[in-house]
Order: structure tokens, then sequence, then C-alpha cells
């Protein structure tokens, strides 16, 4: 009689167990929470069983199997509760740039201001290389973020990005990019208050020494992708014979990078703009052959670096910039292009996307920067 009563028992809490299991998994607006209401239960339920009928003969058998699974079980919570969070947060990581962009395959943004608050169109750079690179790191590194204030600015002002697993957050901070660089001495002695352009000078540098430290894809903030480049070692033709810094992808440490480090130090002037960035790249490229002209779209190989054409990132050049918020014409598909930029730098007129104008820009903003196109339908 006492055995059947214990059986009933043993049902009976099975039962109520599997109610407030479900009941911990439905209402899960915290996982975290979730998971540690969820563990109570089974931990409180496990400690009734064994007291219950560990002294029938058997049954301790039982809860011993019962026990052994519950780390797996837990294991999967814990996990459910990762996967969850990812979804609905955005990755704010406390790992260092070194770990995140250790496969060599990263995409990389910077913002050498303390503005906090971006503009729409860096959102959409960044979201539309999250969404065409989904299997690959995103990291943008920014001079106003700290590990203090990373987790609420994030929040505050990246929220469109969310739903974008692969987007990290890094300060930025140019004595740790520029140490173990040719750069460095070169930092050490500078005074940037006195140094003309220089929110571009420490771009031009700090872009060199990331991907010479971590390899990768460097994408300004005004590049919208649309497909990936499938070329490992590359530099962007912005015209014919003339080389971009606003686009380019390396292996880490590659000869290329260490060479722009070196020639940058030994002829820098930050009076003249663009002199490090596309005049630097493009006088070193010459060092490795003699750059030839482009014909039609075909792409050209410049010693072991493939020099791509115009027409994958630049098929509107910079006198044309402001077709990108012109009326959209159809005929404009872009097919033989990875990434279109938007030469942010010549828009003195402060031109932005506006929802409904059925511009060029509204079109790739729906397009590759969907959820940037939402938030700002929403405001």
């Amino acid at each position: 009689m006492l055995k059947s009563w214990r059986i009933v028992v043993f049902f009976v809490l099975m039962i109520t167990l599997g109610f407030f299991f479900g009941l911990a998994h439905k209402k899960n607006i915290f996982p975290y929470m979730s998971y540690i209401s969820r563990t109570k239960i089974l931990n409180d339920s496990i400690m009734i069983v064994n007291k219950i009928f560990n002294p029938i003969h058997g049954w301790s058998n039982i809860t011993d199997i019962f026990n052994n699974k519950l780390s797996s079980v837990q294991e999967n919570m814990l996990l459910e509760t990762i996967n969850t969070s990812s979804k609905t947060m955005l990755n704010i990581s406390f790992v260092s740039p070194s770990e995140v962009l250790k496969g060599g395959d990263g995409i990389i943004f910077l913002e050498t201001t303390d503005r906090m608050q971006p503009p729409t169109l860096i959102l959409c750079a960044i979201e539309s290389a999250a969404r065409v690179y989904k299997n690959r790191p995103v990291a943008f590194f920014m001079k106003g973020l700290s590990n203090t204030n990373k987790e609420e600015m994030v929040k505050r002002h990246f929220s469109a990005l969310s739903s974008l697993r692969n987007v990290h957050f890094f300060p930025l901070k140019f004595e740790e990019v520029f140490a173990d660089t040719p750069l460095h001495s070169w930092y050490q002695k500078i005074d940037p208050q006195k140094q003309s352009y220089w929110t571009h000078v420490s771009a031009d540098a700090c872009r060199l020494a990331l991907i010479w430290k971590h390899g990768g894809i460097y994408f300004d903030t005004d590049v919208i992708s649309i497909r990936t480049v499938p070329i490992k070692d590359f530099l962007a033709a912005e015209s014919s014979q003339f080389s971009s810094n606003g686009i380019f992808g390396f292996s880490s440490q590659y000869n290329f990078t260490q060479k722009c480090m070196v020639q940058f130090v030994q002829n820098y002037d930050s009076r003249i703009w663009g002199h490090q960035g596309p005049h630097l790249f493009t006088e070193v490229l010459k060092k490795f052959c003699e750059i030839p002209k482009f014909i039609g779209t075909e792409d050209v190989m410049c010693g072991n670096i493939a020099f791509l054409n115009p027409q994958r990132f630049y098929p509107i050049p910079y006198p044309a910039w402001r077709k990108y918020f012109e009326v959209w014409d159809r005929s404009s598909t872009f097919n033989d292009s990875y990434a279109l930029h938007l030469w942010n730098f010549m828009n003195k007129e402060k031109l932005t996307m506006v929802p409904g104008s059925n511009t060029l820009a509204e079109f790739l903003y729906k397009e590759y920067c969907p959820s940037t196109y939402k938030t700002m339908l929403g405001n």
C-alpha cells in the first residue's frame, strides 16, 4: 500500500514539474532569470523525489539516472538562453579584438571622432556588411567608446543592429592600435592638435595597422555592401591607375600594408588631404608593378595583389555622387559591383536618404539594410 502511494506521488510530482517547466519556458522574458528559475525547479524536485523514494529498493537507480541527465538538460537550457539573448540583444562583446578577429577574415569599420550618435548611413554600412558577410565578424572601432560606457551607448544608438549576431563594438585606442607597428613611433611624437585633417589622417593610419595586425577587409562607413568580395588580397581602383584606400583587403602582416606603414611615416604630410590615404596606396602599388590601364570591366593583377576594377566599388564616380540621392534609374543594376561607395566626404550639403523619395539611396537601404530602413520609418 505504501509503495502504491509513493508511485502516485511520484507521477503527480512529474506532472507538476512538467507544468512549471513549460510555464517557465513560455514566460522566458528575461532568459537568464528563466534559466535560473527552471534550474531551481529541477533541483528542488530532484531533492523531493530522492527523499521520498530512496528508501524503496530500486527507486534510487531511477533518480540517479535522472540526476545524470540533469546536467545535459541544464546545458541545453543555457545554450537556449545564449541563443535567445543573441537574437534579441546587441553583441556587446568584452573579449579582445584579437580574439574576435583571429580568423583573419573580419570586416573592419572605424570612427575616429568622439561621435556616438551615428548617421543612418553608418548603420546601413555596418548592417549591409553583416548581412552579406553573415558568417564573418564585423568589428566597429569607435574612439568615443570606452569599456565603461560601452553597454549603455551601444544599446542606445545601435538598436537597429540588434538582430545581427556577428557585429562587435570596440573602443578605438590609438596607442593599442599602433603598438608593435611602424606607426607607433610616429604617433608618440605627433601632436594631433597641430595636424591638418587629423580625423582623416588618424583613420588612414588605424586602418593600415588593424588590417596588418588582424587581416580581413576594411570598409569606409559610407560603403554599402551588396555581395561578397571573392578575393582575399586586393585593392580597389577608384579610377584607372589610381587606388582607393576606402576599401581594401589583405591577409595579416601582408607586405603591402607593411610597406604602406613605413612610407606613411617617412613621407608624412598632413597638410595635403589624401596624402596618407589614396595617394600613399597608389605610390606603394607602383613598387609592385607598372599599374595597367583598365579597358573594360576586367580586374588586373599587380604582383600578387588583385587591383579591382572601378566598377566593383565606384560605378558612380565622385563627381557624380549626387546620383545616389536622385530618383533611381532602374536600369542601374550594379551587377558588376561588390559594394557601393556613397562619397560622404563630398556631401557638404548633408543630403540623406528620405523614405518615400524613390531615390537610389532609398532602394539601397531597403534592399541591403532593411532594419535600418525600418527604424527610420518608425522615427
